[in-house]
């Protein structure tokens, strides 16, 4: 008995301390309370589902290496690759019922809910290994830095899985908690996640009709402008137009500014347009992009002016690929 009581030891010892239970802090005390006050959970099922929760190190890791981190000419090729083309086409094709009757209720291409979700996920086959309420509880008790918005994402989460009847344990998504093939995170499907098929059931996970419309009714309530372009590439004469790139993605410039500044620009464009001149490392060289409120909007599905980029030119592809077929 004392032999393998030392062996269970050693190997505990041995082991790294990736996953740990939620420690009894003021935070998660506080949490509990929050939610048995204002949403009328039962304190002792919460406490009870809480015992089987697991705060990962995995998950604390990812955290700290984001795709963003990357050069556009190193995240453009995460991205834009045969598999990921060839998959949007063939995940078109498998739901173009879907995608047509969509497009034409919230004016949102079918392209670009195509691309969004073959990012996301590579149309589904990629929706995350963690289970939510551990990458949500991790974050939100185990990760300062950004503990208050994963706290609410974890409140909003418990919502959710009562309101569509859900077991909390059972769903999985990514390191960050979002979720199903669109990669939601709770706050997101609780707002914008739609009954395609009016079961009752508004199923992000298994039910590609579900994420498709879900994906354009947050488009259509982050201001997607119907029928409008999204983003050209440009060039420019001398240095001027340097003082256009400033930080951030929201428009904060007009075509005739950019003109002045000797940017080159489609003339389909007119001069009060609302415009956002970015810049893109080549690694040898740099690529030139206006962005308009389209662009703008893609960005409010993740605040990156790579991952817009990225969800652009592939829907631009896929849809090149699919007339082709």
């Amino acid at each position: 008995m004392k032999l393998k009581l030392t062996l269970w030891l050693a190997l505990l010892l041995a082991a790294p301390m990736a996953i740990a239970e939620i420690a009894n802090t003021d935070t998660f005390n506080a949490f509990i309370g929050k939610m048995v006050s204002q949403h009328h959970f039962n304190e002792t099922e919460l406490r009870q589902l809480f015992k089987a929760v697991e705060i990962q190190q995995p998950i604390l890791d990812a955290m700290s290496k984001p795709a963003e981190a990357k050069p556009w000419f190193q995240y453009r090729d995460i991205f834009m690759t045969e598999a990921r083309i060839d998959g949007g086409v063939q995940f078109w094709q498998n739901n173009q019922a879907a995608l047509k009757a969509v497009e034409q209720q919230y004016g949102v291409p079918a392209a670009i809910i195509v691309a969004i979700i073959g990012v996301e996920t590579k149309y589904g086959a990629n929706t995350g290994k963690y289970r939510v309420i551990d990458a949500l509880s991790t974050l939100g008790f185990a990760y300062p830095k950004r503990s208050d918005f994963f706290l609410k994402e974890l409140e909003q989460y418990l919502l959710l899985t009562r309101s569509e009847h859900l077991d909390p344990l059972q769903l999985t998504g990514s390191y960050a908690g979002a979720m199903g093939f669109p990669q939601f995170m709770p706050s997101s499907f609780m707002s914008y996640a739609a009954d395609f098929d009016r079961d009752q059931h508004r199923d992000i996970w298994k039910n590609p009709g579900d994420a498709i419309a879900s994906v354009a009714n947050y488009f259509q309530h982050n201001l997607w402008r119907r029928g409008e372009p999204i983003a050209f590439q440009v060039s420019a004469l001398g240095n001027g137009y340097k003082t256009a790139l400033v930080k951030g993605v929201k428009p904060d410039t007009t075509v005739a500014q950019l003109k002045r500044l000797g940017v080159r620009l489609p003339k389909s464009l007119h001069d009060k347009q609302a415009a956002k001149l970015l810049s893109y490392d080549m690694g040898d060289s740099e690529q030139l992009w206006v962005g308009l409120d389209n662009f703008y909007a893609i960005t409010r599905y993740n605040h990156s002016p790579l991952y817009a980029m990225a969800v652009f030119q592939l829907s631009q592809a896929i849809a090149e690929r699919k007339k082709a077929h």
